[in-house]
């Protein structure tokens, strides 16, 4: 069943296995006709938590969040062509970024290939992204929405000097910053005047209804 299979590759992707056996694995599920979204949430977004979650316990290192994500990326850009297959009318601009001090990038590209694909434009300014970079790209492209992206939880300062910068500077409410990655919370959204996304998908759908 894919459902089983999803959980499978996110297992796989946990336990760091060769790229050969999980693109296969990958490559099956998505000509059994399962969503590409639902591949990138029930199956990549997962698989990259669970590194993320050994990552800060100490059990992986530096050289194996590497290959994860160069693993996922590659996984990504096999989606990437069925996420974009469907000609849609523009819902506006995203000016998107993981924080300064934050260099991981795999949910921000899972929830930027899944914005693509649903019609936005968005505007990757990468990882690492101090404040100020936010501020002047926002002012200049006038998005629709600002997104923030944190993996670590020592990076959630960062995401509140963001979201203060942006207000002080370009934002006259908070009703457009969504926040996302493993150490949000919607409690701490809240506390700083911003949104929370608990992942990509709902990241999206959020949004869209802002877009409407």
């Amino acid at each position: 069943m894919p459902v089983d299979q999803l959980q499978e590759i996110a297992e796989m992707i946990g336990r760091l296995e060769s790229a050969e056996k999980i693109t296969a694995l990958f490559n099956s599920v998505l000509a059994q006709g399962v969503p590409a979204s639902e591949i990138a949430e029930k199956a990549v977004r997962p698989g990259m938590a669970i590194v993320g979650k050994k990552y800060e316990a100490g059990e992986y290192f530096l050289a194996e969040l590497l290959y994860a994500g160069s693993l996922v990326t590659d996984l990504l850009k096999i989606l990437e062509p069925a996420m974009k297959s469907q000609q849609l009318p523009s819902k506006g601009v995203i000016v998107l970024g993981t924080v300064r001090g934050d260099i991981h990038d795999i949910g921000k590209n899972i929830f930027k290939t899944l914005a693509e694909g649903s019609g936005f434009e968005v505007h990757d300014l990468g990882v690492d992204v101090d404040p100020n970079s936010f501020a002047e790209e926002t002012a200049k492209s006038s998005p629709a929405i600002v997104a923030l992206s944190a993996l670590l939880t020592t990076s959630l300062a960062e995401m509140k000097n963001t979201v203060q910068t942006l207000a002080s500077r370009v934002l006259e409410n908070d009703r457009n910053i969504i926040l996302g990655g493993n150490a949000v919370t919607k409690a701490f959204a809240d506390e700083i005047g911003a949104h929370a996304a608990l992942d990509a998908v709902e990241g999206v759908e959020l949004c869209k209804r802002w877009s409407k």
